[in-house]
């Protein structure tokens, strides 16, 4: 990020930078259901990601919204950075998951089947979810939803600490 767009962005009413905040949140939940409307169905850790920027888009809503006194807002800025450092985190892991780095939730990806017995083995083919979490939707360039969504959260939580920071600066 060049320094003067850091710069400017530093130097916003900390009201204005959870707004940005909470704007991103809900940018990102329009577009994933925009894909989801052109045909890219979510796994149960893409509806996952979900939730944790709808409250960080409401909370965003709300403070910017109401005036609400200074330690109120402080503690909704944390809120929201939480919501956004939480989505970003499980955006890591399903990225590590699409990789075949960590071992996915038994939910949504193919567990080992040797020990399994053929009846066992049809319950749990019964059972599969239709997406899963260990197979990559979509991917442009070798990045992936969840890579762009663990990027994005954490730069919301940024956002959200430096509103924090700076309402309390004007403490």
């Amino acid at each position: 990020m060049p320094r003067a767009i850091f710069d400017r962005l530093c130097d916003l009413p900390a009201r204005v930078m959870a707004g940005l905040a909470a704007a991103g949140s809900a940018a990102v939940l329009i577009a994933a259901l925009v894909f989801q409307y052109f045909g890219v169905a979510p796994c149960d850790l893409c509806i996952t990601q979900r939730w944790p920027h709808l409250f960080a888009a409401l909370l965003g809503a709300v403070l910017m919204v109401l005036r609400l006194p200074g330690a109120v807002f402080r503690a909704g800025a944390l809120a929201g950075a939480g919501a956004a450092a939480l989505t970003g985190a499980i955006g890591v892991y399903h990225s590590g998951v699409e990789r075949g780095l960590f071992e996915g939730p038994d939910s949504c990806t193919s567990g080992p089947i040797g020990t399994l017995s053929a009846q066992d083995l049809l319950a749990q083919i019964q059972a599969a979810p239709l997406i899963r979490c260990d197979e990559i939707a979509w991917q442009m360039w070798g990045v992936t939803m969840p890579n762009l969504n663990a990027i994005a959260s954490f730069a919301f939580a940024a956002l959200w600490i430096a509103a924090f920071v700076r309402a309390r600066g004007r403490a």
